[in-house]
């Protein structure tokens, strides 16, 4: 039987133990991510993104998240016809929930070209244990193709509108940001087709069309509340680590399908956007934002680019909140304070 320890020994293993405890919180992993959306299912939080096969994480808590996998095990049967280019990263997804099923929308694409597809694999539940679970891919939803089409098919997402019927929102660069009409199967284009421009900024008349060009703006995503639609749209550069240029802003409109205005009345399709969130020396560039009503809060989920971190992208989710005027907003503090752990 060993020596007692003396209480200034045990007091000094209390300090070291909580110190190293202390320092192995700060060193936490996080979950490094690019376009969050994310779902709730049986108390289970599911967040998808940018990734091989497009990656998924589950989370209890929505801070404490476990690496799923991916959702497909190879990539689309599809995807090189669309894009010969294709590296297995399937971009931007959205997930939405519609009768007894899930619907995981997402991007085939090539970097600054709009050789672009969207498509959509359907399951009935999130859950991997779950003996149900089984993606089976759609197909094709929308395609873009360089010298015909002035948008690229990327960055989906889907909403209903009041009347129940199901639109797609979507596009990055060149003409700006659509919404068209989906069918009643909600993998397809209605027919006949309804096309609406949500946003674009300013784009050199004699710019080849096959060229992205200036018009820095992507990844719409709309948010009913009360009386309004919320249109969301990142302004800026993603994807360039510290140098990003990435931010967030909003307008809205009482109808779906626009025009959505900003807060001095500027149409976001004439370029406008009020500024919800723009970056700091510490977090240079964050956006490509998604909106989700749970648990009785709302909340605003995004990515970030952390200089710290050699400005390695890193999940934000927080609080959204409102002003007087209906407007939303989002707390420094709360934003900030937001740290994601990547369980092993």
């Amino acid at each position: 039987m060993g020596k007692p320890k003396s209480s200034i020994a045990l007091l000094g293993l209390s300090l070291f133990s909580g110190c190293l405890l202390y320092v192995n919180s700060l060193q936490a992993e996080q979950v490094s991510i690019h376009d969050p959306v994310l779902a709730k299912e049986k108390g289970q939080y599911f967040l998808y993104s940018t990734g091989p096969g497009i990656t998924f994480y589950q989370s209890s808590d929505l801070t404490n998240w476990r690496l799923g996998g991916r959702v497909f095990a190879g990539e689309p049967t599809w995807a090189k016809s669309v894009s010969p280019s294709f590296d297995g990263h399937i971009w931007a997804p959205d997930i939405f929930q519609h009768q007894g099923k899930f619907y995981l929308y997402y991007s085939i694409s090539a970097f600054g070209k709009n050789t672009s597809a969207i498509g959509v694999t359907v399951n009935t539940t999130l859950d991997p244990n779950d003996p149900a679970y089984q993606w089976v891919d759609q197909g094709i939803v929308l395609q873009s193709v360089p010298q015909r089409d002035l948008w690229n098919a990327i960055d989906p997402a889907v909403i209903l509108d009041k009347q129940g019927q199901a639109w797609m929102s979507f596009g990055s660069f060149w003409g700006g940001l659509k919404l068209v009409k989906l069918d009643p199967t909600l993998t397809r284009i209605a027919q006949p087709e309804h096309w609406h421009t949500l946003a674009k900024a300013q784009r050199p008349a004699f710019l080849d069309d096959a060229e992205p060009g200036p018009a820095e703006l992507e990844a719409p995503f709309i948010y009913k509340k009360g009386q309004f639609y919320y249109l969301f749209v990142s302004y800026g550069k993603c994807c360039r680590g510290k140098d990003s240029t990435y931010y967030m802003v909003v307008g809205r409109s009482q109808t779906l399908t626009g025009p959505y205005l900003d807060k001095n009345g500027k149409d976001l399709a004439a370029g406008g956007g009020s500024v919800l969130l723009k970056g700091n020396k510490d977090w240079p560039g964050l956006g490509h934002n998604s909106v989700y009503a749970m648990d009785g809060k709302d909340y605003l989920v995004f990515h970030a680019y952390e200089m710290a971190d050699k400005g390695l992208q890193k999940l934000k989710i927080t609080a959204l909140e409102w002003d007087n005027h209906g407007w939303p907003l989002v707390n420094e503090k709360d934003w900030l304070g937001y740290q994601s752990v990547l369980v092993r």
